[in-house]
């Protein structure tokens, strides 16, 4: 395609369709993430800690941390970004509450799950992100930055995922967080490999 080929735009259909997905996957990827006991990054990983530490429930807790990041996304990114976003959040949120009921886990050997959770989560975000959303938070702040100047935006989640992980230390097991980091890791690389403006504009 040549520059001055305009890009394709995704179809409402389309758009809808890619929310969906990206939605549904996310809220496995966290299903199987708590059932391991493991921890995140980004704001999904903030709600976790927090679920952690006080018994509240991931999905209120998540939905709840994400609104001040809509402001920026709405000033940097623009309305349908920012709402795009708040309907992924709150279809994620609300999944995380029903899907129990009819996915259950057994046994799941931690590098298995720390794999799959990386991978189911980062194919989730890449769907989000190629139909203008996130799940809030610093994928807000990343992609913003990625516009800005350039800087991957899996890149920018991972220096705050590294910070999380910090965190988590002090009410984890280490091996529990250092499984968890794996599958960080494989959740950021699957984006900063693939999520390319320079490959991939919508």
């Amino acid at each position: 395609m040549s520059d001055d080929t305009p890009s394709p735009r995704h179809s409402p259909i389309e758009d809808a369709q890619g929310l969906a997905y990206g939605s549904f996957m996310a809220a496995v990827g966290v299903l199987l993430l708590t059932h391991l006991g493991f921890v995140t990054g980004q704001t999904a990983g903030l709600a976790i800690l927090i679920s952690y530490a006080t018994g509240w429930g991931f999905a209120p807790v998540f939905f709840v941390v994400n609104l001040p990041f809509y402001w920026l996304g709405y000033r940097r990114l623009g309305l349908g970004f920012m709402l795009k976003s708040f309907i992924a959040v709150a279809t994620m949120s609300a999944l995380v509450a029903i899907l129990p009921a009819g996915l259950q886990f057994g046994h799941v050997h931690p590098a298995v799950g720390a794999l799959l959770v990386g991978f189911l989560t980062g194919s989730a975000l890449l769907a989000l992100f190629r139909h203008g959303a996130s799940l809030g938070g610093v994928g807000i702040v990343a992609l913003y930055l990625q516009d800005a100047t350039g800087f991957r935006a899996g890149w920018t989640q991972l220096i705050f995922d590294a910070c999380l992980f910090a965190c988590a230390l002090m009410l984890r097991d280490w091996q529990l967080v250092a499984w968890s980091f794996l599958g960080a890791l494989v959740l950021n690389l699957v984006i900063a490999i693939n999520h390319r403006r320079d490959r991939y504009v919508v």
